[in-house]
């Protein structure tokens, strides 16, 4: 989801090009972002790319299956187009049609992506943590909330 959109209600075309480049980079890592807070990165997939990107090598996000099959460089490309459509201001991210032309093309020149938008990380409580009796909040002992204070 688009920052924009997830902390002011703003939706716009750039909102869904921010979609396409969360898709792109979750099918060539061949993970979920939703779900890479679990990984032994231990952070977002948009920041672990952004790292790789900067720091190199890039090459260590593709999916070992994809890897085989694909041009690395055709797969650095589409990691580039991806960051691209991720930027944290929606002015900075191309238009679909400028995403199409990208991808079709070997010979354009693209531009440098700047730093993706933030993602809100998540707090996983460790596998040892229980409730205790006393603790649980729950009216009809199906749901229970763990309420903790900012």
């Amino acid at each position: 989801m688009a920052p924009e959109y997830a902390m002011g209600g703003i939706f716009s075309i750039k909102s869904d090009v921010f979609s396409f480049g969360v898709l792109l980079l979750e099918i060539i890592s061949g993970r979920k972002n939703n779900g890479f807070y679990f990984s032994e990165h231990g952070q977002t997939l948009l920041t672990y790319t952004w790292k790789l990107w900067c720091e190199g090598p890039a090459v260590e996000l593709i999916d070992p299956v994809i890897k085989q099959s694909c041009a690395p460089d055709e797969l650095l490309k589409f990691i580039h187009i991806g960051l691209l459509c991720v930027q944290q201001d929606p002015a900075d991210r191309p238009t679909m049609s400028s995403v199409v032309v990208m991808l079709a093309s070997d010979s354009m020149t693209i531009p440098q992506p700047t730093e993706p938008a933030f993602s809100v990380g998540r707090v996983v409580a460790n596998s040892g943590h229980f409730l205790s009796p006393d603790k649980v909040c729950s009216v009809n002992n199906v749901t229970v909330s763990d309420v903790s204070p900012r």
